[in-house]
């Protein structure tokens, strides 16, 4: 039988009817068993509300509906997302509108960093490709609440720096793996298929729901350009449904090396022409996306994980010097790019059909002009910089002075 990928065109009026329908044109009851827990995997990208760069809050409002339509029990659904050393999910949940949907329905967070959960070592009973070489030292762990439970995969369609474009594949990367998560961006191709035959050993199902109402094109998950595309696609087969988001977009899937290798290890379906596609029409669909721009901080990693850094990559990236990098992201991201570079895109999309809904659904207090950094923060910070080695040398120097 023919893997299955749903896909729609929608609007701002139907968007949430029209999730639960695409959710059952693929047949989505038929791989989440309703007497098991459910987890709906957001994806959080950013804490700030970016174009295509986290899961939208019409597409997780959507899929709580057509569950709770379709007979599953509230109090089996769980909306569950990790913790990133870049990014706040307490501030990205209400900035991206996911608190909102939320308390709309009466359900809570799960964190998986956060006690009850618990990370457990687990032994895969598929070959690995690397994630048993990576964490040779200390093993793979997994967060003990995902086992023999449902998960659906909540990504966006957009491009990505490390694998070209992004999806339900890369979208279990966030809650597999721990703070660690770094340490594999050098093999991540290879990473994302064992993480797909990790999650089939433990799940009881699988699906993915991905929204291209807006779609991102260059150094994606954060710093891309975003489209109105007005699409969405659900499926149970994680590679299918990355693959046809990849032709949407205007890549090969099987030139994308991590679809390719899921698919040559019968993990899914990665040829377009061996997917039943339902809804819309995509033959003639092209985005004519590229995704090859690369911002300052892509470039840099980039550098340590292929280039000329590659043999300092432990040093950097395994030792006390790490939060030298995260730091630098963060302040890259947050305090340059977001503010000079983001925001007019921000602002952009603000106007469109999508960016008044989303605005809908921001409480108090985080309307999308709170959320854009001023310049002056980018000054503030800046010449806090400056004092601080200010006053670092002016200390080291009487030090010096003292001990001569």
């Amino acid at each position: 039988m023919k893997s299955k990928v749903a896909v729609l065109k929608t609007n701002p009026e139907t968007v949430v009817e029209d999730y639960g329908r695409l959710m059952r044109m693929a047949g989505y009851a038929d791989y989440l068993p309703q007497d098991k827990k459910t987890h709906i995997k957001i994806n959080i990208s950013w804490h700030v509300w970016y174009p295509a760069c986290s899961t939208a809050p019409w597409q997780l409002e959507g899929v709580i509906k057509g569950l709770l339509d379709d007979g599953y029990d509230k109090d089996s659904l769980y909306l569950t997302q990790n913790r990133t050393v870049v990014v706040d999910d307490r501030v990205g949940e209400i900035n991206n509108g996911h608190a909102t949907v939320a308390d709309r329905y009466g359900l809570d967070f799960t964190r998986l960093y956060e006690p009850p959960v618990k990370w457990v070592r687990y032994e895969p009973k598929a070959e690995m490709l690397v994630l048993d070489k990576v964490y040779e030292e200390d093993g793979i762990y997994l967060p003990d609440i995902f086992f023999d439970t449902n998960i659906i995969q909540m990504p966006t369609v957009k491009t990505h720096v490390f694998t070209g474009t992004t999806g339900a594949m890369k979208n279990a990367f966030g809650g597999l793996l721990q703070d660690h998560r770094h340490w594999t961006h050098s093999v991540i191709h290879e990473t994302l298929v064992d993480l797909l035959a990790i999650q089939k050993e433990i799940h009881s199902g699988i699906f993915a729901v991905m929204d291209g109402t807006i779609c991102g094109d260059g150094p994606g998950p954060r710093a891309m350009v975003p489209f109105v595309k007005d699409y969405i696609l659900a499926s149970a087969d994680q590679v299918a449904i990355d693959a046809v988001a990849a032709q949407m977009m205007g890549f090969n899937p099987m030139d994308l090396k991590y679809i390719r290798l899921a698919h040559e290890r019968g993990l899914g379906c990665g040829l377009i022409d061996d997917i039943e596609i339902v809804g819309e029409d995509i033959s003639e669909v092209n985005f004519h996306f590229h995704g090859k721009k690369d911002t300052l901080a892509s470039r840099g990693q980039k550098a340590i994980y292929h280039g000329p850094l590659k043999p300092l990559e432990n040093a950097l990236l395994r030792s006390p010097m790490v939060p030298w990098s995260y730091a630098a992201s963060k302040f890259y991201h947050d305090y340059y790019w977001y503010p000079f570079v983001g925001w007019p895109r921000v602002q952009e999309m603000a106007h469109t059909k999508w960016g008044q809904l989303l605005q809908e659904y921001l409480p108090e207090g985080a309307e999308l002009e709170k959320q854009g950094r001023s310049r002056g923060d980018f000054f503030a910070v800046m010449a806090a910089v400056m004092a601080g080695i200010g006053v670092a040398a002016k200390t080291a120097g009487s030090a010096c002075r003292k001990h001569k």
